[in-house]
């Protein structure tokens, strides 16, 4: 069984960066370790000040994921997200991350 090592499908790099989750409904079998070094060096590489997380399809995301997103701001990092489904919405407002971290509804692919 091959593995694929990167989690993230970049759209666009710079100080804003769109990232996505390559089409994955459930994001529950993360490595997060491995997810924060590779957004760690996405920022570093591209003095990226704001990650944007296209959730278009995702469905389920780990605890554990919101949190090593909310922690990105403690390295000046502002994370916005766009496209969250219903249960993903209610538990960023159950969490109050969407206090934190602005979700946004457009198609951040579009050209």
């Amino acid at each position: 069984m091959s593995v694929d090592h990167r989690i993230l499908e970049i759209y666009q790099t710079g100080p804003l960066t769109v990232v996505g989750f390559d089409g994955r409904e459930i994001l529950d079998q993360l490595d997060l370790n491995h997810c924060r070094e590779e957004l760690m060096a996405l920022v570093a590489e591209h003095g990226c000040k704001i990650l944007a997380f296209d959730l278009t399809g995702v469905k389920l995301m780990p605890s554990g994921l919101l949190g090593l997103l909310a922690s990105m701001r403690k390295v000046g990092i502002e994370i916005h997200l766009y496209n969250p489904s219903e249960d993903v919405q209610e538990v960023l407002t159950v969490t109050q991350l969407n206090t934190v971290m602005p979700v946004h509804f457009v198609d951040v692919r579009a050209k």
